[in-house]
């Protein structure tokens, strides 16, 4: 095949505009003497206009251009585990190896090791002249001691098995199987093969997400559930205790494989998370958590097109995983900074503003990612799920600004970080006023039948006393509290028990870092059972200075770093205290007779 040239005719920052005979759309294309890596994006005739992704400093008119015939795509196989990438799949630790602190330009590195071998298990029920199918297993590989790999056939291809290689020790390039395709050609399968990232991996069918996904987070699980398969965004301010967390969820979640795409954030931030991830233990298994981890890493410093093309390569990675039957968490931070490249690069296009200089297809296009999240039945009838938690960074914690507003439309769970909660110290700083969940009838199932009945009735009173919580508040900033009634002060006392402890979590603390949904509960029905306690008291005629000034309320707020999730009975004992202490009081003031 004769490759095809062209030339650059103009250059507008990462945009280039090319003449190229036959180029198609979404092609990707090789710029100038350094070979600079682009993408078509719009034809006309034979002159096209290119995103490239990487600097075109020194790039000038008149320079080569290569059409690569095929589009973006991702290489998918063993080896992905673990390792960290660029937004264009390129091996960061190979990279730093061959060019230093600096990545060079137009250096093109394959995303896996080809010398390294894998130990490859054919699929014992194939067998020679068996007809293959898209998805189908051939085989697996132990690519990390947690993560058995299925070697899967190529959604694009579809004959008859004429070669299968024995059990053995492969490099990711040789062959392993031949297929005669319907079309009457031979093609040689490898254990990886490559996708676009801009096509949504197929599938059969797409189920109705049914389990939550766990985090150990209380505030999340117990009031704001998500489901795997599900659609979550965190929006926050800067300094509201996004990436921690995000960490959070992607160390203690009850998921297969977590996919990690630093889209355009801060470097020192990033570098947080690349040093951190590989040093956490994997608390389900034991081991070190890059075991069941990728990274992808764009930040802010590098060209503005790769960090848009980051959120496709992780979520086209997470697909994959999917497609294999494991539940994958993909967290992208931030969807912000992914939408202000659409804006840069529509700017620089002459494309119509719309909102705050967003383009007009920016809920279009978050729409599409989000729509790659899901629970499906995948090619080879195994279930899979892949769950989107997108990170929003909207400027001064304005919500309504268009990538926030956008958002809140196509999700169904939304973690509102509040700024004025991080400063007073309170993490996870998620407003429960701004924060929301459209999963809670089908999370509702999942905890009736595993946990407790009283899961919704439980949350429903607590977000209820934390709500009137508030509007006492304002009331106290006004007149102060003397104007409150005794029963109005408890339910200030009780919705401070709630805040500080539970929704409130140390990170760091060995005991409270992960909460188990037995854990969220016991804490939950013990706190209540305190406000009822006080209630009955109250209205029986017993002062509220005399409740408040109980020492069981600043056990109670312990309870959360006293016992682990493996305490749970030490934990439910704490209810006779609490009885001990309320028929204390209702014998001193006389009421001993509604022990």
């Amino acid at each position: 095949m004769t490759e095809i040239t062209g030339e650059v005719l103009a250059i507008n920052g990462p945009i280039v505009t090319i003449r190229l005979p036959g180029v198609h759309n979404s092609e990707q294309v090789r710029i100038g003497r350094l070979g600079l890596m682009g993408e078509v994006i719009s034809l006309s005739g034979d002159e096209a206009i290119v995103q490239v992704y990487e600097s075109t400093e020194s790039l000038c008119p008149g320079e080569q251009v290569h059409g690569l015939g095929h589009s973006l795509a991702v290489e998918l196989g063993p080896g992905l585990m673990g390792n960290i990438f660029d937004g264009v799949q390129r091996p960061l630790n190979t990279l730093y190896a061959q060019t230093g602190d600096f990545i060079a330009r137009g250096i093109t590195i394959p995303a896996l090791d080809r010398e390294k071998r894998w130990h490859f298990i054919p699929d014992n029920q194939l067998s020679i002249g068996a007809h293959l199918s898209p998805g189908q297993i051939l085989g697996q590989v132990q690519e990390t001691p947690t993560i058995n790999h299925r070697i899967l056939v190529p959604p694009d291809c579809n004959g008859k098995l004429i070669e299968l290689v024995h059990s053995g020790d492969y490099t990711v390039e040789q062959e392993i199987a031949k297929v005669r395709l319907t079309n009457g050609k031979v093609r040689n399968l490898q254990l990886f093969h490559r996708w676009s990232v801009r096509t949504p991996r197929p599938y059969l069918n797409r189920d109705h997400a049914v389990q939550p996904l766990l985090t150990g987070q209380r505030i999340l699980d117990t009031f704001f559930p998500l489901l795997k398969g599900g659609k979550a965004a965190v929006p926050g301010p800067f300094g509201a205790g996004k990436t921690m967390l995000q960490q959070q969820v992607a160390r203690w979640a009850n998921a297969d494989i977590v996919i990690y795409v630093g889209c355009g954030e801060r470097g020192n931030e990033l570098v947080d998370v690349l040093e951190t991830f590989p040093q956490l233990t994997d608390p389900h298994t034991g081991r070190s958590l890059m075991e069941r981890t990728l990274l992808v890493a764009n930040t802010s410093n590098m060209p503005v097109v790769a960090r848009e093309a980051s959120i496709y390569v992780g979520v086209t990675m997470a697909e994959y995983y999917r497609d294999q039957g494991y539940d994958v968490v993909m967290v992208a931070d931030s969807t912000s900074r992914w939408a202000e490249a659409l804006r840069e690069v529509a700017g620089r296009l002459g494309q119509m503003p719309v909102e705050e200089g967003y383009p007009a297809y920016l809920a279009s296009r978050l729409s599409a990612f989000y729509e790659r999240a899901g629970r499906v039945t995948t090619l080879n009838h195994t279930a899979g799920s892949v769950t989107l938690i997108g990170a929003v960074s909207p400027p001064g914690g304005d919500f309504s600004e268009p990538v926030t507003s956008h958002t809140k439309e196509i999700i169904q769970t939304f973690w509102a970080l509040s700024k004025e909660l991080a400063d007073a110290r309170h993490y996870p700083s998620v407003d429960w006023n701004e924060s929301f969940s459209g999963y809670v009838q089908i999370a509702q199932q999942w905890w009736a039948e595993n946990v407790d009945t009283h899961w919704q009735a439980y949350r429903g009173e607590a977000l209820e006393l934390l709500a009137k919580s508030d509007e006492l508040a304002r009331i106290v900033n006004l007149v102060g509290p003397e104007a409150l009634s005794s029963l109005q002060r408890w339910t200030l006392e009780s919705a401070g028990l709630i805040r500080e402890g539970i929704l409130q979590q140390n990170a760091v603390d060995e005991i409270d870092s992960f909460c188990s949904p037995e854990k969220q509960m016991a804490l939950l029905s013990l706190i209540l059972l305190i406000y009822h306690q006080g209630v009955q008291l109250i209205e029986a005629g017993v002062p509220v200075q005399q409740l408040t000034k109980l020492p069981l309320l600043a056990q109670a707020r312990r309870l959360k770093s006293t016992y682990s999730s493996a305490e749970i009975d030490k934990l439910k004992e704490f209810q006779q205290t609490i009885q001990t202490a309320f028929n204390k009081l209702r014998v001193e003031y006389g009421y001993e007779q509604a022990a």
